[in-house]
């Protein structure tokens, strides 16, 4: 069964820098697209990045274009998100993204930026 595993989640000061992981287990990582979208209480869930399949191409949210750098590695079945020039409006609960015929989505990932 497919399970996706957000991790590397805290609490950092503005300006600072975050790595999440996704860890994916269940099915054929390398042959799908994966992303991450983020929510915070009383909003809609939003995308934030998106990386294909060989990772060979990326798209990003206007709101991190340029801060945040999404990555994979299909030997370890993980793809990443970079997270630098952390803002307080990145706070929001990170979530790890798959399509493969429904969605799945893992438990999410706590990020809070506040000094």
């Amino acid at each position: 069964q497919v399970q996706l595993v957000e991790s590397g989640g805290g609490l950092v000061h503005p300006g600072g820098s975050l790595r999440l992981s996704c860890a994916a287990s269940g099915f054929a990582f390398g042959q799908y697209a994966m992303s991450w979208y983020r929510q915070t209480p009383g909003k809609e869930r939003e995308f934030v990045a998106r990386i294909s399949h060989l990772g060979t191409t990326t798209a990003y949210s206007d709101l991190v274009k340029a801060r945040f750098t999404v990555s994979r590695d299909n030997a370890k079945n993980i793809v990443y998100l970079q997270m630098n020039s952390l803002k307080p409006e990145d706070t929001a609960v990170y979530y790890c993204y798959l399509w493969r015929s429904q969605d799945y989505w893992g438990q999410g990932t706590q990020v809070i930026v506040n000094s």
